[in-house]
């Protein structure tokens, strides 16, 4: 008896409780509401000064509302802590009267909402970094990371936003993923508030897009194009070299070899966003953000290939980590580390297929792809690390060490942007070799895409992979998947000598005396 007493009142307790959610999320999802920004550019001391007007146009109303913002960037996998960039956090009804809001945590900030529903919330961000994670502004450009700037309402990633830039005056130059209607939005998407300044408009359906969408203003060249039915623009803020490297030319081909490979383009439009000096690259859905080295001459031939397979890097990624996703990064949690031991797929292979790209593009020779591949391979293959932690265990711990320059790293880590392209090359001659050169890597690549981006629209498990994988071979990929789950040593010269290939030193050489097979075998894979 005391026993089923004590059931029922936790029974109790838990319809109670569940009453009370199911209440709290119907208010929620019967709240409508309008959310608009407003942002100016101080180009002199490098901030970016947002205004946020929240109005409530329901019945059903909270007593306060809650803003959150990101505190790291998809594709940047490292805790940023963006609001430590944000300062003069205020608000204020529609009169103007202060309200007294609450911080909670380090990316939340609660404020109550007047009766008229009706809020203003404005603060400044600090923008004077050079990488593609974080904003900057200076006299003559602004790019913009809108992780770092814009704030959504708690658990409404899902809501519509209008976000309204104030250029400087002089302005005239605006790139972004965000625009509407191909690339001549500077048009459609730009117009003059009556001061020889350009204001820019966007309606955006939800915050995930508005995240993925950066932004460029300003002073710098801006290219348009169409290329097989879509449109294109290449914003270049320092183009020295750009013509000569014919690199608008060498991005279609890129493109134009992905689109085979995929049969599919997930965009109508797309942007790339090319800076000066600065660090790295970005991926999104509709564009790329780069740092170059403010030129676009290159002291060699080699330099000129990685940089292409840079570029061919992150446009893959659309299709690699921004479509075909882990099924932990779908959706996305902006508050916190989103773990997953499957990153080596998402960057590791498209490390891969920087060479492939290029090879099917016709702009690599077989030797400088046996290049790129040799010189992963040498950047983890003399290093301790790799009998410390296995390639699955460095996706896993990333957020750990991203950015972890240690003196004692490639002594206990191993890079997966490193060893990954490697095990991709192992994957795929895997596959080539169990199907008699039928089916390969590619086909994995393409039935992720439209099973699980396409059909199923959600990100794929990791023994999904593994399932997709022996589907697509015909087998179990079991040593090859032993390598990436283990720190094990690897007989590399046992896997590549069907190829053709083998290990000399460190380099990823062909073998002397080519059998038929090798030779045919080469040939499949633009070796």
């Amino acid at each position: 008896m005391k026993q089923a007493s004590h059931h029922a009142f936790h029974w109790q307790r838990f319809l109670l409780s569940l009453t009370l959610c199911l209440s709290h999320l119907t208010t929620w999802a019967q709240r409508q509401y309008s959310i608009d920004y407003q942002v100016n550019f101080d180009t002199l001391r490098h901030y970016l000064l947002v205004t946020l007007d929240y109005t409530e146009t329901s019945q059903a109303s909270a007593s306060d509302i809650v803003l959150n913002m990101p505190v790291w960037a998809p594709g940047y996998y490292e805790i940023l802590d963006f609001p430590k960039h944000l300062c003069d956090f205020a608000a204020q009804k529609s009169d103007g009267q202060r309200l007294a809001w609450q911080k909670e945590g380090k990316n939340r900030w609660r404020v109550p909402l007047p009766e008229d529903g009706h809020v203003r919330v404005s603060y400044r961000i600090f923008a004077n970094k050079r990488d593609v994670a974080s904003s900057r502004v200076d006299k003559d450009i602004a790019f913009v990371a809108p992780c770092g700037v814009f704030m959504h309402i708690d658990g409404e990633l899902d809501h519509s936003s209008t976000v309204t830039f104030h250029l400087p005056q002089g302005w005239t130059m605006i790139a972004s993923g965000l625009k509407q209607g191909g690339w001549d939005c500077n048009d459609r998407n730009a117009r003059n508030d009556g001061t020889d300044s350009l204001t820019a408009v966007f309606d955006v359906k939800d915050f995930d897009t508005l995240y993925d969408s950066p932004l460029l203003f300003g002073h710098f060249r801006l290219d348009k194009f169409t290329h097989d039915d879509r449109w294109y623009e290449f914003a270049l803020e320092t183009p020295d070299g750009v013509d000569e490297l014919d690199l608008k030319g060498k991005f279609c081909k890129i493109v134009s070899a992905a689109t085979q490979m995929m049969d599919h383009v997930p965009y109508t439009f797309y942007s790339l966003i090319h800076m000066g000096q600065g660090e790295g690259g970005l991926e999104h859905l509709n564009s790329q953000a780069c740092y170059t080295d403010g030129t676009y001459r290159f002291d060699s031939r080699r330099d000129e290939v990685k940089f292409l397979a840079f570029v061919a890097h992150e446009y893959f990624h659309l299709y690699n980590v921004k479509c075909i996703r882990p099924a932990e990064l779908w959706p996305i949690d902006y508050n916190r580390e989103v773990i997953t031991p499957m990153l080596w797929v998402s960057e590791g292979l498209t490390c891969y297929y920087e060479f492939r790209l290029l090879r099917y593009a016709g702009i690599a020779t077989p030797d400088e792809s046996l290049e790129l591949l040799s010189t992963y391979f040498s950047l983890y293959a003399p290093y301790e690390g790799q009998r410390h932690q296995s390639l699955r265990q460095s996706s896993y711990d990333i957020w750990l060490n991203f950015m972890n320059d240690d003196a004692n790293s490639r002594d206990v880590r191993t890079n997966y942007y490193f060893k990954g392209p490697i095990i991709g090359l192992l994957l795929d001659i895997d596959i080539r070799r169990r199907t008699q050169q039928q089916r390969s890597l590619d086909d994995v690549m393409r039935l992720l895409y439209q099973r699980y981006y396409l059909e199923l629209k959600r990100g794929f498990t990791e023994e999904e992979f593994w399932t997709l994988c022996a589907e697509v071979a015909g087998s179990p990929l079991t040593e090859v998947r032993h390598a990436v789950d283990t720190t094990d040593d690897i007989d590399y010269d046992y896997w590549l000598r069907d190829a053709g290939l083998r290990i000399d030193g460190y380099k990823i050489v062909r073998i002397g005396h080519l059998t038929k097979a090798q030779k045919a075998f080469l040939e499949a894979m633009r070796l």
